[in-house]
């Protein structure tokens, strides 16, 4: 139970101290994926 707790804390600051990193691939992701999407509809 107290490596499943200190995984978490471990876990927990690495998402806190990244989180804009994180924000920042995700948008690019959504991004990429609405550009394939708008280039699939304009094929037709």
């Amino acid at each position: 139970m107290q490596t499943i707790t200190q995984g978490y804390r471990g876990l927990s600051l690495l998402f806190s101290i990244n989180w804009d990193r994180i924000l920042y691939i995700a948008t690019i992701v959504v991004a990429l994926m609405a550009g394939a999407f708008v280039g699939s509809i304009g094929v037709n």
